[in-house]
C-alpha cells in the first residue's frame, strides 16, 4: 500500500524567510517542454477507443467507420482551435475549467471541472479494462491479468508523485511507441497489398476488400452511425493540451503548433491506418472483443508481430490511464483553490505535484476491476465508455459557449487574438448541434441507452454539491508564476 507522508506535503512554519518558499511550492511549475507538449497532444489523439473500441466499431459499421473518425476528427478540431484561443488570450487561466468560471460563473467552473473529473476516472475504468484484456493475451489467466493490471496502476501512482517532468517524459515516449507502431503497421500494410499477399485463412490482402464484403457501408445508415459511439470515445483526451497549459515552458508557441496537427494525425491514425488494416483483412473477420491491430498480424500469420503490437497497444492503455491521473489531479487541485474542493487536493507534495489527488483517483480507476470481473470485457468497455463519451460531450460544449460568449463580449481581443479561431460566429453552433446529434444516437441504441439515461444522475448530485459550496466558493487563490 502506497503511503503518501505527511512531510511530503508541504509544511512549512510560517516565518518571514520561508512565507515566500511555501507561496511558489503551492504553484504548479512550467516543466512540460515543447517535444512534451506535441507527444502529449498526439496521445491524446491516439486512445484506447482506437487500439481496443475499433474492432466493435469496424464490427458494426464496416469501412464506412473511417468518416465517422473523420468527421468527428473535424468537428473536435473546432474545440481545439476554440480553446486555443481562449487560453492563449489571458495565460492565468490554468485549464478550460478557469475560462468557463470567468465567463459563465462559478457555477460553470464547478460543473466543468468535477465533470472532467468524472470523465478521467471513467475512461481510466475503460483504460483498466483494456489492460486486464492485454494482459490476458500473454497470461490466458484472468487473475494474473488482475493482479499485473493493478501493479501497472500502482507503478503509474509512483511515477507521477515524482515530478511533473516526469509524466511529460512518459507521456513522450508511450506516444512515440504508438506513433512507431501505427507507421510500421501501415508500411506492412501497403507491402502486403503490393505483394498480393494471400493469408493462411484464403483471404488476398486487397484494397478492393472495403468493398466486395457488402460495400463500403455495409450495414447501411443505421450501421454507420451506430459506429459513433466508439469513435467518439476514441477521441476523448484530445483536449489534454488544454489542461497542461499551466505547466508548459511557452504556451503561446508550443499550443497552437499541438492544436495545428490535429487534422493530420486524424487523418494519418485514423482513417489511413483503419483502411490499410481492413485492405488487408476484411473488415468482417475482425472480432469486436479485441485490438483489431493485434488481430491483423495474427490473422496474416505474424505471430511475433501480433505479441509485439500487443505491447504497443498495452502501452496505449497505459498511457490514456497516465493521462487520466494526471489531469484529474490537476482539476482537482483548481477545485480546491476555488473552495470547490476540500483544501487536501490543493497541497503539492515537495516535488511540485498535487499528490492526494492522484492517490483518490487512482484508487478509483482501479475499482474497474470488480467490473472487468462481473462482465465480459467488450461489454464493460462500452458501458463505461458510453458515460464517458456523454460526459466528454458536456466538457467539449461548455468549451464551446464559453468561447461564444468570450467572442461576444470581447470582440477586438477575438479579432487582435494571435491564435483566432476559424469561422468563429457560426462553427460553435455547428459543432454544438452535432454533439447533439451524437447524444441523439447514443439514445438509439440499445448497448449504450442505458448508460446514457444515468449521466443526468452525476448533474443532479452536481447541482446539489453546487447548492451547498456556492457561498464558500471564490476565485481562484494562486495567480500563475514561470519558473
Amino acid at each position: 500500500m502506497l503511503y503518501l507522508a505527511p512531510s511530503r506535503v508541504t509544511i512549512l512554519p510560517m516565518n518571514r524567510e520561508n512565507n515566500d518558499v511555501a507561496g511558489d511550492m503551492q504553484h504548479l511549475r512550467r516543466s512540460l517542454s515543447n517535444r512534451h507538449i506535441q507527444l502529449i497532444a498526439i496521445g491524446g489523439a491516439i486512445g484506447t477507443g482506437l487500439f481496443m473500441g475499433s474492432g466493435k466499431s469496424i464490427n458494426t459499421s464496416g469501412p464506412s467507420i473511417v468518416v465517422a473518425y473523420l468527421v468527428i476528427g473535424t468537428m473536435l478540431f473546432f474545440v481545439m482551435r476554440a480553446m486555443g484561443e481562449l487560453l492563449l488570450h489571458n495565460l492565468q487561466w490554468k485549464s478550460f475549467q478557469d475560462f468557463a468560471a470567468d465567463l459563465l460563473g462559478p457555477w460553470a467552473g464547478f460543473f466543468l471541472g468535477w465533470s472532467y473529473w468524472l470523465c478521467w476516472v471513467v475512461t481510466g475504468m475503460a483504460d483498466v479494462i483494456a489492460i486486464t484484456s492485454y494482459w490476458g493475451y500473454w497470461t490466458h489467466d484472468r487473475m494474473w491479468a488482475f493482479i499485473l493490471t493493478a501493479a501497472t496502476l500502482l507503478l503509474l501512482l509512483v511515477l507521477n508523485l515524482l515530478t511533473v517532468k516526469l509524466f511529460g517524459e512518459l507521456e513522450f515516449w508511450f506516444a512515440l511507441i504508438k506513433i512507431v507502431a501505427i507507421g510500421i503497421l501501415i508500411v506492412v500494410a501497403v507491402v502486403l497489398i503490393i505483394m498480393g499477399f494471400t493469408s493462411p485463412g484464403g483471404y488476398k490482402a486487397s484494397v478492393s476488400n472495403l468493398w466486395t464484403h457488402g460495400g463500403f457501408a455495409p450495414k447501411g445508415w443505421s450501421g454507420f452511425f451506430g459506429g459513433f459511439q466508439i469513435a467518439v470515445f476514441a477521441y476523448v483526451g484530445i483536449e489534454l493540451v488544454g489542461t497542461t497549459s499551466a505547466e508548459t515552458r511557452d504556451p503561446r508557441k508550443t499550443m497552437p503548433k499541438a492544436i495545428n496537427a490535429v487534422p493530420v494525425r486524424v487523418l494519418v491514425f485514423y482513417v489511413v491506418a483503419l483502411l490499410a488494416m481492413m485492405c488487408v483483412i476484411p473488415w468482417n473477420l475482425i472480432e469486436k472483443d479485441s485490438s483489431p491491430f493485434v488481430q491483423m498480424f495474427g490473422l496474416v500469420g505474424f505471430t511475433a508481430a501480433a505479441g509485439i503490437m500487443n505491447f504497443v497497444v498495452l502501452t496505449s492503455a497505459a498511457s490514456s490511464a497516465n493521462s487520466g491521473v494526471y489531469s484529474t489531479s490537476r482539476m482537482l487541485y483548481g477545485l480546491a483553490h476555488k473552495g470547490m474542493a476540500t483544501r487536501a487536493f490543493g497541497k503539492l507534495t515537495r516535488n511540485g505535484v498535487p499528490g492526494w489527488g492522484l492517490v483518490c483517483t487512482v484508487i478509483l480507476i482501479g475499482s474497474a476491476l470488480i467490473l472487468a470481473a462481473k462482465d465480459t470485457v467488450m461489454g464493460a468497455f462500452t458501458l463505461v465508455t458510453t458515460v464517458s463519451a456523454v460526459l466528454f460531450i458536456f466538457v467539449w460544449s461548455m468549451i464551446l459557449v464559453s468561447y461564444i460568449v468570450h467572442v461576444r463580449r470581447n470582440p477586438q481581443a477575438h479579432a487582435e487574438s494571435i491564435y483566432p479561431m476559424p469561422g468563429a460566429h457560426f462553427m460553435p453552433w455547428v459543432v454544438l448541434a452535432f454533439f447533439v446529434f451524437v447524444v441523439v444516437l447514443l439514445a438509439g441504441a440499445d448497448d449504450t441507452r442505458q448508460a446514457l439515461l444515468a449521466t443526468p444522475v452525476w448533474f443532479i448530485v452536481l447541482g446539489i454539491a453546487w447548492v451547498i459550496v456556492r457561498r464558500r466558493s471564490h476565485s481562484d487563490d494562486l495567480e500563475d508564476v514561470t519558473d
